[in-house]
């Protein structure tokens, strides 16, 4: 049954969700990704990029927490509007204080505003997504809302890095740089919120949820029977520790590439980090994706996980091997980064299958999948915000070669995760 709009044929999905599902993406790449290069560029200590860019993941922690206002005020299209709009003065409001005195302070205040703002976008946006589309198509624009995510990411880390390279050594300053590219993010946003308020259909079904006698009570009721699931410890356990060593070292590869080879780092330029980690990473990475989501479909997660977890692992030592040998040819950086983003890329899926199991149940039957989900979502984003917080203190202790070979002895927690944890034999496997 076609969702009722007051929009009519012409609120085709393909008007609105290439453009909705990148706007919701590029936020989360420039807070998590584009501010540790800015803050590298702009001579930000390790230890310092490490911890404060590691407590953004905050607001995507504990989004389930709020996620219950987006439906009780206003419609979900006027809180997408809204929030990119904010999210644009956000943009706006760091170009303008990068120049001042106390930077760092201001800007991560816009980018704690930002986070919050796309965090909540986010649950206005996949909420919409249900509203203003039937079942058949919304599993039909699933690939589509995906490829612009990742598109997002390219753009993000790839195309706005090498902008802001380019313009740094064309204008020899580092700061306006940074501030052109934060003016231009300002400005896009802007005129994304314009296009989807004209773009995005009106469903009818798109209101202020009614508000029962019992709402909280069946809001607390939610948490309570996440936590009740059957070896919730071994589940906790399993998505806080799964990337123990990826979060790590996630913040100190920008930092390691751009570092002088001095003090251990590869000496690129900041469009050539553009080049390796943002384009070629980004492909390589999402490449990974859909081959780990494909492997899974035919094997079942049970039987795949240690495979996909080795292949996201033991690339890790290339690491090792980029801060022992430092090359100097972008050829064979790219190549390396390529090569281990497609194994994180790879076995990040099982991950993904996993929370899926874990908010369904291994029938798929399970009530309030789409809060547990939410929930598993906010562990995720802990089980990275705390082992990035130390990263960088530990990477200036140890150096880089030093701080790579930990992290690969890191990886021996997430394989003690996985080896208690349960899956059911045939969770993840098509049945042709």
């Amino acid at each position: 049954m076609q969702a009722p709009t007051s929009a009519g044929p012409a609120a085709s999905p393909w008007r609105w969700i290439p453009t909705l599902y990148f706007a919701q993406g590029l936020p989360y790449v420039v807070v998590m990704t584009l501010s540790v290069v800015m803050y590298k560029n702009l001579g930000v200590s390790n230890t310092d990029i490490a911890l404060y860019t590691s407590w953004l993941y905050l607001p995507w922690v504990i989004k389930p927490l709020w996620s219950p206002l987006v439906d009780l005020l206003g419609s979900k299209r006027r809180w997408i509007v809204g929030l990119q709009f904010g999210v644009g003065v956000a943009f706006a409001l760091v170009a303008l204080t990068l120049p001042a005195p106390k930077f760092l302070q201001m800007t991560l205040a816009m980018f704690w505003l930002m986070a919050f703002a796309s965090a909540t976008h986010d649950i206005a946006a996949d909420g919409f997504y249900m509203l203003a589309l039937p079942q058949r198509t919304q599993a039909a624009f699933v690939g589509v809302r995906s490829t612009f995510y990742r598109l997002s990411m390219l753009g993000g880390q790839g195309g706005l890095v090498y902008l802001a390279g380019w313009l740094a050594e064309k204008q020899g300053d580092v700061v306006l740089a940074w501030s052109w590219v934060f003016g231009l993010l300002a400005v896009m946003f802007a005129a994304a919120a314009l296009l989807h308020l004209w773009a995005l259909p009106r469903p009818s079904s798109d209101g202020p949820a009614p508000r029962t006698a019992t709402f909280w009570s069946d809001f607390f009721k939610v948490f309570a029977a996440y936590f009740a699931k059957p070896d919730i410890l071994r589940i906790l356990a399993f998505l806080l520790l799964y990337r123990f060593a990826e979060a790590q070292m996630l913040k100190l590869i920008t930092p390691f590439l751009l570092d002088t080879r001095e003090v251990g780092g590869l000496g690129l330029r900041t469009q050539d980090v553009g080049i390796a980690y943002g384009t070629a990473g980004v492909v390589a990475l999402t490449c990974g994706g859909l081959l780990g989501g494909w492997v899974i479909s035919r094997g079942g997660l049970k039987r795949l996980l240690w495979p996909l977890m080795l292949c996201m692992n033991v690339p890790n030592v290339l690491y090792v091997l980029l801060a022992v040998l430092q090359p100097s040819s972008l050829w064979v950086v790219s190549a390396a980064l390529a090569l281990e983003q497609f194994g994180y890329g790879f076995g990040f899926t099982a991950y993904m299958v996993f929370m899926l199991m874990v908010a369904g149940g291994a029938d798929g039957s399970a009530l309030h999948k789409t809060a547990h989900y939410a929930i598993c979502t906010g562990f995720m984003a802990l089980g990275m915000m705390l082992p990035g917080m130390w990263a960088g203190w530990l990477q200036e202790q140890l150096g880089y070669v030093n701080f790579f070979i930990w992290c690969c002895v890191a990886t021996a927690v997430s394989f003690a995760a996985a080896a208690f944890v349960r899956i059911d034999p045939a969770f993840g496997r098509r049945v042709d």
